[in-house]
């Protein structure tokens, strides 16, 4: 996913994270928190939903910026433990630009497609290519990173990277506890990502955190 330049806009429309191949779009930032396999150097690609039809097809919902990429990957580490691979995949029907109907190789019948149900696709972190651009991460790396002010304040961490239509958010829990806030994923908002530092500086609203404040104005 990037990070946006401005604290209204967001610097690319696709959400990328991780360019695929051949392409300069990665996994999207729908809300979800990381998989297990993620802090053992695997990156979440998908995940399957509920069978569609009675020829094995299933639903699947992509975590690419173009959705459709996720077939470029080759086979995919599924979080049972077997690698799966996909023939191809097409929009489903209902209009979500990340929910896709997949054809799974080997899979065949519609108690095969039921049996994948919210089973997690992978990739190892070693496969992906670099990162084309600075304000380029993985929602991975960013969840659980430490929030602080300029001045060294603690803020909060980052326990989710959700996007509602209008941009990338931080959603932060308060380091003292409480109720999680969203903070736009812009560059005005949030100047400094330090990921090897392990350390995100952030120039919230004094009042992020109280009850009942209204949304960011990057959140529809």
């Amino acid at each position: 996913m990037k990070r946006g330049r401005s604290g209204s806009a967001p610097l690319s429309p696709s959400r990328a994270r991780v360019p695929p191949k051949g392409a300069g779009e990665g996994p999207s930032s729908s809300r979800r928190a990381p998989s297990p396999a993620e802090g053992k150097g695997f990156v979440l690609l998908g995940e399957f939903g509920r069978a569609h039809g009675l020829r094995g097809e299933v639903r699947l919902k992509s975590y690419t910026a173009d959705p459709a990429a996720i077939v470029s990957y080759g086979p995919l580490l599924a979080s049972t433990g077997r690698e799966l691979s996909l023939k191809s995949v097409r929009a489903a029907p209902g209009g979500a630009p990340d929910l896709l109907i997949a054809v799974v190789e080997g899979i065949a019948s519609r108690e095969a497609a039921e049996a994948l149900s919210r089973v997690q696709l992978h990739i190892a972190r070693e496969k992906l290519p670099p990162a084309e651009d600075e304000d380029e991460f993985l929602l991975a790396d960013l969840i659980g990173l430490p929030v602080e002010r300029p001045d060294g304040t603690a803020v909060g961490t980052i326990v989710a990277v959700p996007n509602y239509g209008g941009g990338d958010l931080l959603d932060i829990a308060p380091a003292g506890g409480g109720p999680t806030a969203l903070l736009p994923f812009t560059k005005a908002f949030v100047p400094v990502v330090d990921i090897a530092g392990r350390r995100v500086v952030a120039n919230p609203p004094d009042d992020l955190f109280d009850p009942g404040r209204p949304e960011p104005e990057d959140a529809p």
